[in-house]
């Protein structure tokens, strides 16, 4: 429902059938936004970030002594403590493995959570606690009202051959790569523009990490994400600014966000989307 809703507009005027379709839409999206923040083990519940070497560390928030080797993680319990991974409990010597480049293996310790994932070809531990208070503060994250204005008609342009893009992450000293299958353009405030987009979520749609002339200003500095449906038969692709979504980077400094690739920096003001989370204020 929400993709037909934007593909009827920008035409749409205020107090009519179509246009509040189109808000109601924006809400539903914004809330399911704001529910997966919330999560008592999403984003907001990471205490901290830890990254491994091969000398065993004891991690604030996390049972065991954690390292990193040939053998990928490793985590050696303590004789009172048990974490359970993949329903099962471990004590002892438990060997995570090799984890691929933005896998992450989760295993449950009392009410938390314990994050084991790769990122940026480095291996991290991220304890996931709901009590964190970051996580019982958050009150929601402001955005702009929904605007039928910053929804635009885009023409997606397939490269040959997927690209492989390196871009920069939240925490520094971080690069992340990913294949680029082509770019999107687009008209917006009378100006021609383009943004890099990556592979989404789901076959055949795709995302873009962006800044605008807001960014910093009125919207996070670092970055924004755009998701964007499966393109027409004929390239055609709607992009609806008004999801402008922040990612994790925004609230939390445990985040290792990936950062726009240099062409996605869109000279015109998008006043459209999330805003700077009131965390970041």
């Amino acid at each position: 429902m929400a993709a037909d809703a934007t593909r009827i507009l920008p035409s749409a005027d205020a107090g009519t059938p179509e246009m509040d379709l189109f808000v109601r839409a924006w809400q539903d999206w914004h809330q399911r936004q704001e529910a997966t923040l919330a999560d008592p083990h999403g984003f907001l519940a990471i205490t901290g970030l830890h990254w491994l070497t091969a000398e065993p560390q004891r991690l604030p928030g996390a049972p065991g002594q954690w390292s990193t080797g040939d053998d990928g993680v490793v985590v050696a319990l303590d004789a009172e403590e048990e974490l359970v991974v993949d329903g099962t409990p471990v004590r002892g010597r438990h060997v995570f493995g090799v984890i691929p480049e933005r896998g992450d293996v989760k295993a449950v310790w009392g009410d938390a959570v314990i994050e084991v994932a790769k990122r940026g070809g480095h291996d991290i531990v991220r304890p996931r606690h709901p009590g964190n208070p970051l996580r019982v503060q958050f009150a929601g994250t402001p955005a702009f009202a929904p605007d039928p204005r910053w929804v635009v008609t885009g023409r997606y342009v397939p490269y040959d051959r997927p690209r492989p893009t390196t871009v920069g992450a939240a925490v520094e000293g971080v690069r992340h790569v990913y294949d680029a299958p082509g770019r999107v353009e687009f008209e917006l405030e009378g100006q021609a523009l383009s943004l890099t987009v990556f592979d989404g979520a789901t076959p055949g749609s795709l995302s873009a990490l962006f800044t605008d002339a807001t960014s910093g200003i009125s919207t996070y500095a670092g970055n924004r994400s755009l998701k964007l449906s499966a393109p027409e038969a004929d390239g055609s692709v709607v992009l609806d600014f008004n999801r402008a979504a922040n990612l994790p980077c925004a609230y939390t400094d445990f985040a290792t966000c990936p950062l726009p690739p240099p062409e996605n920096r869109l000279p015109v003001a998008i006043e459209a989307g999330e805003k700077i989370p009131y965390e970041r204020a």
